[in-house]
């Protein structure tokens, strides 16, 4: 199996530089994320850049040239089912990380939730704070999007992670917006994703007594707690 590494300012630029040096496209890869974008010393020394092993899935390779399957127009790519696409991307990422996976899907608010279970070490494909399962979440969507007329939007999940951390986040801004309330100063957090940010300032939107907005740019960006004015 062919594999590479590649790296980029985010984990997309990684991806887009990765399939560039291999010649492919999404569908014909697996990604893992080994280092996600980080700021270094007050955001100017050391910034560590995003990066991606990438390898070709020996799946989609016909074994005999002769009798390899004509090659796709984009209107037979409208007749495949784009989460069964995407369900087979997770199962082969995880063959690339020794994990036996299946997928079961389910329908939310936010769209469709494919949770991820299987035997060995989930917790490979979550990372730390989620980062590596927001980025397959990521490259999911773009594999399902390719094979939809409209627009899909995936939520990825491996052992109620998303539940599990919303409840961390939303005890989080509570406890921040108590001491913002003592100190009477600002709290700036550490850059989080748009979906962690979007916790944040959903369970404080209604607070009497402190407001929330975002700064800086991805993959920097973070959420501040502040006093309202007529506090």
């Amino acid at each position: 199996m062919r594999k590479i590494v590649a790296s980029g300012k985010t984990i997309d630029d990684a991806v887009r530089n990765g399939l560039t040096e291999l010649n492919t496209t999404m569908d014909q890869v697996a990604v893992t994320v080994l280092e996600a974008p980080s700021r270094g010393l007050f955001g100017l020394i050391g910034v560590k850049p995003a990066k991606v092993e990438i390898a070709l899935i020996e799946r989609l390779v016909a074994p005999v040239i002769a009798e390899a399957p004509p090659e796709r127009s984009e209107p037979d790519l409208g007749g495949a089912d784009p989460l069964a696409e995407a369900e087979r991307f997770i199962v082969d990422v995880g063959a690339t990380m020794g994990l036996s996976l299946s997928v079961a899907r389910s329908k939310s608010r936010e769209g469709t939730t494919l949770a991820i279970q299987g035997r060995g070490d989930l917790g490979l494909l979550i990372g730390r704070r989620g980062q590596t399962l927001d980025a397959m979440q990521y490259l999911v969507n773009i594999v399902a999007n390719r094979y939809s007329d409209s627009h899909l939007r995936i939520v990825l999940d491996a052992e109620n992670f998303r539940d599990r951390r919303r409840k961390t986040l939303e005890d989080l801004s509570d406890r921040l917006a108590g001491r913002v309330i003592r100190t009477k100063k600002e709290v700036v957090l550490e850059p989080m994703s748009p979906q962690d940010r979007k916790v944040i300032h959903a369970q404080l939107q209604n607070h009497a007594r402190v407001k929330t907005y975002s700064k800086g740019d991805e993959p920097n960006r973070c959420v501040v707690i502040t006093l309202k004015q007529d506090a």
